[in-house]
């Protein structure tokens, strides 16, 4: 087994990584959680003045 063996070894286990991440990132099981976390940066913010029931002015 030379060095040629080995780099096309990792270039193998690189690409089925990069499938196997690729494959968990777009399955349907995590679509719901993903949609959670990427709406959740908003959860934070503060209604505009003015806008809503419990509006508070300064």
């Amino acid at each position: 087994m030379d060095i040629n063996d080995l780099r096309s070894l990792f270039t193998v286990l690189v690409i089925a990584l990069f499938a196997g991440i690729v494959w968990w990132a777009y399955s349907a099981k995590r679509k719901e959680q993903f949609d959670e976390a990427a709406k959740s940066v908003f959860d934070d913010e503060l209604p505009p003045p003015g806008k809503g029931a419990g509006s508070q002015h300064n």
